[in-house]
């Protein structure tokens, strides 16, 4: 299982994400990304940046 908080990312954000499959995690949080914080433009930068905050928990 993989997790993410978003607030580890851009402080003050209280959306989690879980998905046992990365790339839909992924996925669900680039949705987010653009939805609720304008993030559009997925840099390798801030594809690192996100990914360097994901969890694999068992």
């Amino acid at each position: 299982m993989f997790k993410l908080a978003c607030g580890d990312v851009m402080p003050g954000c209280a959306a989690t994400f879980e998905n046992a499959d990365r790339g839909a995690l992924m996925s669900a949080v680039a949705s987010h990304a653009a939805a609720d914080h304008g993030i559009t433009d997925l840099t390798p930068d801030v594809v690192a940046a996100v990914e360097s905050k994901v969890v694999r928990v068992a």
